[in-house]
């Protein structure tokens, strides 16, 4: 099984595409020019914004993972191209060139309303409004109605492996001025791993699935785990259940994390 992934050098990818290598998978990457690899791992340049470099990198694969996004910019135009443009062409290089591979694309639980009355499921109703969500639901939507067999995998907030993220949500809970007491669904790398490994034994196909440890845990904690500090409130939460995600479905389809805690990752020195 040869595998394409793009976004290798990302958050996501740099800690997935060596454990893709360990488990045996061989893998292909789209990188622009200049970027290396790990060891035993293809490299094709290219990029999503080059229709004619993507022919190369899809040749012969047996699935794609689609990592690749842009969103800590304020470049709402390059959003959008890269995230909904840049995924139309992998499709139609797909539907050209490995109309047999699985098309699995990473996408978000940001694309999910504040304001819902339970943890959000996959079916719900999602309009959002910032161009990051509202590109990758786009994208979403393209590869649902393209005839692939694909697969749609929606990350809660990523974690662990060093990545820096919890390091820096003080700023994001600043920015986004987020109670302590809101509770935020989060996955590790290590079951994002775990996820993608069922979804290329097709266990996923033809769902949207969200994938979190099904453990929410209040930003005071996240913040405090990460090392910052977070002014306490006994104010009412506004959205309670904003950031939340439900998992049944996941389990349903064999998804059983293994960082069930941020806790036991501190526990297990995964951060």
């Amino acid at each position: 099984m040869t595998i394409l992934v793009t976004g290798a050098t990302g958050l996501v990818g740099a800690r997935l595409l060596p454990r893709l290598v360990a488990a045996g998978l061989e893998c292909r990457v789209l990188l622009r020019n200049g970027q290396s690899a790990p060891a035993g791992v293809c490299v094709v340049e290219g990029e999503l914004l080059d229709p004619a470099s993507l022919s190369e990198a899809v040749q012969g694969v047996s699935a794609i993972i689609h990592l690749a996004a842009t969103f800590r910019t304020s470049d709402t135009d390059l959003i959008w191209r890269v995230n909904l443009e840049g995924t139309r062409h992998l499709i139609a290089a797909a539907q050209t060139h490995a109309p047999e591979a699985r098309f699995i694309l990473a996408s978000t639980g940001v694309i999910y309303d504040a304001d819902g009355s339970r943890p959000a499921r996959e079916d719900d109703a999602a309009d959002p409004q910032q161009a990051y969500p509202a590109s990758k639901l786009a994208a979403e939507r393209v590869l649902r109605e393209s005839g692939l067999n694909w697969s749609v995998q929606r990350f809660g907030f990523v974690y662990g492996d060093q990545d820096g993220h919890l390091e820096a949500l003080p700023g994001l809970v600043e920015r986004f001025g987020w109670h302590p007491a809101q509770r935020m669904s989060v996955v590790h790398h290590r079951d994002i791993a775990a996820a993608m490994q069922l979804a290329l034994a097709g266990a996923l196909d033809g769902h949207v699935v969200n994938i979190v440890d099904g453990v929410p845990i209040s930003m005071y904690e996240l913040v405090a785990l990460g090392g910052g500090s977070m002014e306490p409130s006994a104010a009412p939460l506004i959205n309670p259940w904003q950031s939340q995600m439900d998992n049944s479905l996941a389990r349903r389809l064999g998804f059983q994390p293994t960082v069930q805690t941020v806790y036991q990752a501190v526990r297990e020195q995964l951060m």
